[in-house]
């Protein structure tokens, strides 16, 4: 449970490539520091479906050799060694393996745990493994593209019939109400009505017109303001129509290059009468099952869907309309889905959504088109 993350020079799956340097300054540091692992350690969801899932299926781990992907804090690998593991190889990437190597030594499982503190694509094991747990998942599953770490680990490590912890994934899209792209929109127009006054005293003040700097500068807020996806933790009264599953992984068989590019169409019945549609919220669900030849004993999920107990640390990510659609119960959304990683970020995801709304009357709506960035 700790730093989520691709340290290749060269690119996974025959992406572009990737400085290794900038790529930790930018991504792998922000897990070395304990309070960023406090936060997913409080994270109650998250804490109790891995807990669960090691310790109401000790047969997968008992006397087993465990590869632990991104330790962070060492706590996964620790209950694995709790749950009867022979042998359990921490790798993390970070200078957090030193503090993970002093809770396994303050947990009296340093005889079965060895912290490796370097990058999975980098390190080299002495044995193959019998389980491979992470927590790798990001932002709606896969913003950060950790999963390719956990990919390459399997394709290096994990034996023909060795189990995947978590073993399966799915993404999920509904159509939701919320005012946030109202706030958005207010801070939007709030920004430029200050450049505009900008404009206004640096030209009266110090005779330099800067007007030409508009287009980029407004450009610029756009995108902040009205074409970033945004958290939150939405109630489930938000959620006005069916949600779609757009995405199911099976860790065990997954390639880089089938998640690099995520499509799909699909249409969603609103539920809901006299509302708004506002947008889209994202969301990822994971399942301890075991493999087909060594099933869990209890089957585990870990979701992200909107909840009333306030949910967990992902939320879920927003992706707002501007302007929204009023919609009523028999309403159907028609939606067509793109989501690749950014070319500036490898770790970042761009976002399309061609929606078309059909009315209960029949009459459709033209389609409209939203560029979102998962940032």
């Amino acid at each position: 449970m700790g730093s989520r993350g691709n340290g290749n020079a060269t690119g996974p799956g025959g992406g572009p490539a990737v400085d290794k340097g900038v790529d930790f300054a930018n991504y792998f540091c922000t897990y070395a520091y304990l309070y960023h692992q406090k936060e997913m350690l409080s994270d109650r969801v998250r804490m109790d479906a891995y807990y669960n899932a090691v310790f109401q299926n000790k047969h997968h781990f008992r006397d087993k050799v465990v590869l632990d992907v991104g330790t962070g804090s060492g706590i996964l690998a620790i209950w694995s060694a709790q749950a009867g593991a022979k042998k359990v190889y921490a790798v993390e990437a970070t200078k957090m393996a030193e503090h993970a190597r002093e809770l396994v030594k303050g947990n009296s499982v340093e005889d079965v745990v060895e912290v490796i503190e370097g990058s999975i694509e980098d390190i080299t094991l002495p044995e193959k493994v019998d389980v491979i747990i992470s927590e790798w998942m990001g932002y709606f599953l896969l913003r950060e593209s950790m999963f390719d770490s956990v990919i390459c680990a399997r394709d290096r490590w994990l034996k023909p019939n060795g189990v995947m912890y978590p073993s399966h994934a799915r993404m999920w899209v509904a159509p939701i109400r919320t005012g946030l792209g109202d706030q958005k929109m207010d801070d939007f127009e709030h920004a430029m009505s200050d450049w505009y006054n900008f404009i206004d005293e640096t030209e009266s003040h110090y005779g330099v017109n800067m007007n030409v700097l508009t287009k980029a500068y407004r450009e610029e807020h756009e995108k902040y303001y009205l074409k970033t996806s945004l958290w939150s933790n939405l109630h489930p009264d938000q959620v006005i129509g069916t949600a779609a599953i757009i995405k199911e992984i099976d860790c065990l068989t997954a390639t880089v290059e089938e998640i690099r590019n995520v499509a799909a169409q699909f249409t969603i019945p609103i539920n809901m009468d006299r509302t708004r549609l506002s947008g889209y919220a994202g969301w990822f669900d994971v399942h301890f099952r075991g493999s087909t030849h060594n099933l869990a004993i209890q089957e585990i999920e870990l979701t992200t869907a909107p909840s009333t107990n306030g949910g967990t640390h992902w939320g879920q990510q927003v992706f707002m309309l501007h302007p929204p659609f009023r919609v009523n119960e028999g309403d159907k959304v028609m939606i067509s889905f793109t989501m690749s990683r950014s070319k500036e970020n490898h770790r970042l995801m761009d976002v399309e959504f061609t929606c078309e709304l059909q009315q209960s009357s029949g009459k459709r709506l033209p389609p409209v088109t939203s560029k979102i960035s998962i940032e």
